[in-house]
């Protein structure tokens, strides 16, 4: 089954990520699924390097290089990335700058498009 999931809502603040990529983590261990994953808006900065959140708080940017290291493709909406100022440079590795247009690619590809 082919997985989209949409995350829109910033790292911290709100758990709304945090739990799109719980569940998409939990899917990547399925055999017979194929995950990818795309933020924008204010969930372009989940993909930031760098992050320091408070011990013992939940840490987005290594649960993404989770899903990276599983080969899941992680891609990061352009205008918003530029609308906050978060260059290529600043991606986690393996995250990538991306469009809208690869956003309609993935969601006609996509089985099941979960939104977060």
């Amino acid at each position: 089954m082919n997985v989209l999931v949409i995350l829109n809502d910033p790292p911290y603040g709100s758990e709304r990520s945090y739990h799109g990529l719980r569940l998409a983590l939990s899917l990547s261990q399925q055999s017979d699924v194929e995950l990818r994953i795309f933020l924008i808006g204010d969930a372009v900065s989940c993909a930031v390097a760098g992050q320091k959140p408070p011990e013992g708080y939940y840490h987005l940017g290594r649960m993404i290089g989770g899903l990276v290291h599983k080969g899941v493709p992680i891609g990061v909406c352009g205008s918003c990335r530029e609308a906050r100022g978060i260059t290529d440079e600043r991606l986690l590795p393996g995250a990538h700058g991306s469009s809208m247009q690869e956003l309609t690619d993935w969601t006609r590809w996509a089985e099941k498009v979960l939104v977060f």
